[in-house]
């Protein structure tokens, strides 16, 4: 199977899907095309042609793909592409997340070649709760780039992506069911503040804003964290009593899962 380059396409606010997909794409070793970000919502409608393989990569909000990010991809369509589904979670289990994704992209003219499932720091890990902190770390990228190597290997054995068997990953449909949003969010420290916005500028879904102090609009926000994780002076936090709890029971290191297509 001859392909001239490489897609990356992820939904990324903390970065962990983004590095992921860009060290799959470093262990193919084929040209790679500029990514495709729909992290946030001006992103512009794309078709990946036939001749690409696509990598798409996405974060996994209570074991389904976050909401935000299935909607926005429905904007990125194939051509029979061949792609490789990727998704990120914080430690605990990435349940139906992987194979709904996998038949998202199948509606959007994908076709599914491999899959994997890797771990990125949790949203809700704090520095006295941390879980899965620093992931993907230098072991993950290592393995991202090696299955990438490896997926390539595979696909140079078929003439024809007809000839591939369908791509098999874990999950159970129907779907687990979303449950309702609570409506905690972020909060910011006054006294460290200094308005600069860049919490703003972040968000994927357009929900802080600055009034008299900075602001999130609990209608709106994915607790994604980004805002929290990447305020440079360390005034956005999450008070969640979920960050304790995932620390006591999901601390313990869990390694990616990788799928190729099966007989």
């Amino acid at each position: 199977m001859q392909l001239k380059r490489i897609q990356p396409v992820y939904f990324s606010p903390t970065h962990t899907s983004a590095k992921i997909v860009a060290m799959i794409a470093e262990g193919m070793n084929i040209m790679v095309n500029t990514e495709i970000n729909f992290t946030y919502p001006a992103t512009d409608p794309k078709t990946i042609p036939s001749d690409s393989l696509a990598i798409i990569g996405v974060p996994t909000y209570a074991g389904r793909v976050a909401p935000v990010a299935l909607e926005r991809l429905q904007k990125i369509k194939g051509n029979n592409t061949p792609t490789v589904i990727i998704v990120l979670y914080g430690n605990r289990d990435y349940e139906d997340a992987l194979l709904e994704l996998r038949d998202s992209v199948k509606q959007l003219g994908f076709i599914p070649v491999a899959g994997g499932a890797f771990i990125g720091e949790h949203s809700y890990s704090t520095k006295l709760f941390p879980t899965a902190a620093g992931r993907p770390d230098v072991s993950d990228l290592q393995i991202a780039a090696e299955f990438g190597k490896n997926i390539i290997k595979q696909l140079n054995q078929y003439a024809d992506i007809k000839e591939l068997p369908a791509l098999k990953v874990k999950g159970n449909f129907p779907y687990k069911e979303n449950k309702p949003k609570t409506p905690a969010t972020p909060i910011t420290i006054d006294e460290l503040c200094t308005q600069c916005q860049h919490c703003i500028e972040i968000c994927p879904v357009e929900t802080i804003e600055l009034k008299e102090k900075i602001v999130s609009d609990p209608e709106t926000c994915i607790k994604c964290c980004a805002c929290v994780k990447e305020c440079p002076n360390g005034a956005r936090i999450f008070n969640t009593p979920f960050s304790e709890f995932l620390f006591k029971n999901f601390h313990e290191r869990k390694e990616p899962e990788l799928f190729y297509p099966t007989l």
